[in-house]
């Protein structure tokens, strides 16, 4: 099975590659060719950049089984796909987001039956509207379309959540104060993102999963404090940290409201049975926990390049001051 990736070394699609690779697929990857991390042998990379239409045009001159697209976040992205491919794959992935489902969630768990709809985050509204346009497509036979959901699946990175996860690594490893959203109590599930590419590399070439939509996720949730003190544990410090209400936070930074509102303020967990049907022996295996042990691994060999952000460091620790000043 011939199976191009558009992206393919990114957080959460090298792992797919390398899951495909043990099944067997022939993978060809589209990107620019410059991480560092290796790519399964015998995998194909072709050299180009989203943005040159030459080079990104060219792609359709071959038949692919599958296209796994990673790298779409406009309608535009997809008008083009389906000038490309259309005709010239028997599936196109689309890799969407969870966050597309409605805020706030009507129940806790899950499913994919959850309507979509983000009134707080413009990125998960382009992702719902995304899917829409490619089912619309599928429909009429423009080009067999599989949707997939992944929900804050991480590899090489600590989750974020109002700043990217070295952010909060910097400031724990600095014994600077870390901001919780809320009282650190909601329930958020991490994937690990080998325990995504499992499942994610059994639906490709699946005729039944076309017109469908899958999320792939961990079904453990985890209190945010344990997230944050679990990423403390693994770079051997304990966290200090402070929690702040979300509307608070928002309050002092207009733009969190899509990370919070739109996504991590809510109590969520997931029920993956639509996805298990095409790989009925999956489990998620690796616990959070470990999954920070191995995020730090990947840390550390960055961290010297690291350079903090002084402006959000600043607004960090002035929300600190604030929040920790309250009732004195």
């Amino acid at each position: 099975m011939k199976v191009l990736y558009i992206g393919g070394t990114g957080e959460i699609s090298y792992a797919c590659i390398h899951a495909g690779a043990g099944l067997g697929h022939a993978n060809v990857v589209f990107n620019r060719g410059r991480s560092a991390e290796l790519l399964p042998p015998d995998t194909r990379q072709v050299l180009g950049d989203l943005d040159n239409e030459p080079t990104y045009r060219a792609l359709g001159g071959e038949h692919y089984d599958v296209v796994c697209q990673f790298k779409a976040y406009t309608p535009a992205h997809v008008d083009r796909d389906l000038e490309v491919f259309g005709g010239r794959c028997g599936q196109y992935v689309f890799i969407s987001t969870a966050s597309a489902y409605l805020k706030p969630p009507p129940e806790y768990r899950i499913t994919e039956a959850t309507p979509l709809g983000n009134p707080y985050w413009p990125y998960s509204q382009a992702k719902a509207d995304m899917e829409r346009q490619l089912l619309r497509a599928h429909a009429a036979g423009r080009l067999p379309v599989t949707i997939v959901r992944p929900s804050h699946t991480y590899r090489r990175n600590f989750p974020g959540t109002i700043v990217p996860g070295d952010e909060h690594a910097w400031r724990m490893l600095n014994g600077k104060p870390v901001i919780v959203h809320g009282d650190g109590t909601s329930l958020w599930a991490v994937t690990h993102a080998d325990d995504f590419a499992y499942p994610f590399a059994r639906l490709l070439g699946q005729p039944g999963a076309l017109g469908e939509a899958f999320h792939i996720t961990s079904e453990q949730s985890w209190r945010w404090d344990q997230i944050f003190r679990a990423i403390g544990a693994a770079l051997g410090v304990e966290p200090r940290l402070v929690h702040v209400p979300s509307d608070t936070l928002i309050r002092y930074n207009a733009a969190w409201a899509g990370p919070l509102l739109g996504d991590k303020a809510w109590s969520v967990a997931f029920d993956n049975s639509e996805v298990r049907r095409f790989a009925p022996d999956w489990a998620p295996r690796i616990a959070m926990p470990e999954g920070m042990r191995l995020a730090a691994a990947h840390h550390r060999a960055r961290a010297a390049s690291y350079q903090p952000d002084p402006e959000a460091h600043a607004l960090l620790d002035r929300i600190a001051a604030e929040q920790e000043a309250l009732g004195r």
